[in-house]
């Protein structure tokens, strides 16, 4: 079993990561510069934000090693691909989801080896969230940037088979996620399944004060309420899937997985509540106007 997750994490990591490459084209670099702030906020902000989050609520909660690493590693990871999703369900800016998604998933392996030294340097002491070896941002290179970067190439180069097989991946990259969560859990249920008491009400605090964080802080620089909810939406979603393989594959830290997990079931219950929300508020508003 150890070894299939060995092998399929990072197999289903960087398919749907080329996933993510073909949905970023020319228009979406326009994008940037047209929605410079808000590109700005949604990338650089949770890089300056989640990391003090998660180490107060895992202090605060009085996690152990295992969750806390768990933790951390979420906190530091890219935007998860599903975030395009719960924008185009809730009729928010989706193009703008979508940029956001690739550019942090390209720039990660730069990004995330920042933020793990900089919760060692903060947190005074070793998390564990740097792999043994040197080659660090190497590795996180071929496992982030390169499969984004492929998609982006075969979507400029084949268009036509970019929007032939991408929804296709992107359907066979979210089932796969689920199955390697399935196997995650079962390595050990019982621990799991025991320690689901303190795991969830972290994640559940974790994704909510995200999300709060990402409209508070989109808000200083819109007045769109689409903007806000995409960029709320940003700051809720994490990649769980590189999440998983960073956790397997480079730290071998299986355990970390495990929150990894347990944060994907709650985000996503609570990222549709949230969609519904903003709805049934938009459709008031709407109403209001018209």
């Amino acid at each position: 079993m150890k070894l299939s997750v060995d092998l399929l994490v990072p197999a289903i990591n960087f398919v749907l990561l080329v996933a993510v490459g073909l949905d970023l084209t020319s228009e979406d670099f326009a994008r940037v510069r047209l929605k410079r702030a808000l590109v700005a906020i949604g990338l650089i902000a949770p890089l300056l934000l989640l990391p003090p989050l998660a180490l107060g609520l895992t202090t605060l909660f009085g996690t152990g090693p295992d969750v806390t690493g768990g933790v951390l590693l979420i906190a530091a990871c890219p935007i998860g691909g599903i975030s395009n999703a719960y924008s185009y369900l809730a009729r928010a800016s989706t193009a703008l989801s979508i940029t956001l998604t690739a550019l942090s998933c390209l720039f990660a392996s730069a990004t995330i080896p920042a933020v793990g030294q900089a919760l060692e340097i903060a947190a005074g002491r070793p998390l564990d969230l740097q792999a043994p070896a040197r080659l660090l941002f190497a590795q996180l290179l071929v496992m982030l940037a390169v499969p984004v970067a492929l998609g982006m190439w075969i979507r400029r180069r084949r268009p036509d088979v970019a929007q032939r097989y991408r929804p296709a991946l992107q359907r066979f990259a979210f089932a796969a996620i689920a199955a390697v969560m399935a196997m995650v859990i079962a390595q050990d249920p019982g621990t799991f399944a025991s320690g689901l008491a303190e795991t969830v009400p972290l994640a559940v605090a974790f994704v909510s004060a995200s999300f709060v964080i990402g409209w508070l802080t989109a808000a200083l620089v819109t007045a769109d309420r689409r903007d806000r909810f995409t960029i709320a939406a940003e700051f809720g979603t994490r990649n769980i899937t590189v999440a998983l393989a960073i956790a397997v594959t480079l730290l071998g830290r299986i355990e970390f997985a495990r929150f990894a997990t347990t944060y994907a079931l709650v985000e996503i219950p609570l990222l549709l509540a949230a969609v519904a929300v903003y709805r049934s508020r938009q459709s008031t508003v709407d109403g209001r106007q018209s």
